[in-house]
């Protein structure tokens, strides 16, 4: 029994409610199946509308910049990604509250933070699988993984069906002056998929090493936890939502 909801769960993360082939249910189980595929789809409209206590992220954390990649063309795909209809950091007011410590925090030295990423619909998740499986489109491939075969992007981990983002707790983000709202030396850009955008590599320069250290330290206090491969990856701990995901766009 326990194999097979293993085996069921699997084939639901592929397409929601679609037995892909190769796996046929004893018959013995079907009503099981079909109460698991019902279930499945009533959580997926419920996600499908956003939260009331998603909040515009600027509106709460003051000077925070935001330059959100995925409402426009300079990210790894070359184009706008599906559910981006505005370029706003939504997040649930919990994690917009603590991002807002965090800019208190780092204003003491004169930092402040900019986010690239904020809450993602699914549908944007869809689009990068999509974009992933065109192994020709490689129009962001010098920038943005200039040493990686595309072909090796699920395998490698850059590119995953589901995204912590789509929860509204999830967010990518930098440091800045906050004198001119210039980017400090991180090593590598964001979105860069590479074992250098690790928070643990040491073959980036010690500037760069030690301004992740400053943003790690100050994400922590701040209630966040990081991402051992994305130095610009951060998740509350103690989400509201951590066993959903939401596809209502960006706006």
């Amino acid at each position: 029994m326990h194999h097979f909801k293993r085996r069921w769960a699997r084939s639901l993360t592929r397409k929601r409610g679609e037995v892909t082939r190769g796996e046929c249910l004893p018959q013995s189980l079907a009503p099981l199946a079909i109460a698991l595929v019902f279930l499945t789809a009533s959580t997926a409209r419920a996600d499908d509308a956003r939260p009331a206590d998603f909040v515009d992220a600027a509106t709460i954390v003051p000077g925070l910049v935001v330059e959100m990649r995925y409402a426009g063309t300079h990210n790894f795909v070359g184009e706008p990604i599906a559910g981006y209809a505005r370029p706003v950091c939504l997040l649930t007011r919990e994690a917009a509250q603590a991002l807002a410590s965090v800019e208190s925090d780092l204003g003491a030295r004169g930092l402040g933070l900019k986010v690239f990423d904020c809450y993602r619909p699914r549908r944007a998740v869809a689009h990068f699988v999509r974009w992933a499986r065109t192994i020709a489109d490689v129009r962001g491939k010098a920038e943005f993984y200039p040493d990686v075969d595309k072909r090796q992007l699920f395998e490698l981990g850059y590119i995953a069906t589901q995204s912590g983002h789509s929860r509204g707790s999830t967010v990518d983000l930098t440091l800045v002056r906050r004198s001119d709202n210039t980017e400090l030396d991180m090593g590598t850009p964001f979105d860069f998929f590479s074992p250098k955008s690790w928070p643990s590599d040491v073959t980036v320069n010690v500037e760069a090493r030690r301004n992740r250290a400053v943003l790690a330290a100050a994400m922590r206090r701040g209630g966040f936890r990081p991402y051992e491969k994305e130095w610009w990856h951060f998740t509350l701990r103690g989400e509201p939502y951590p066993s959903s995901s939401f596809d209502a766009p960006v706006q």
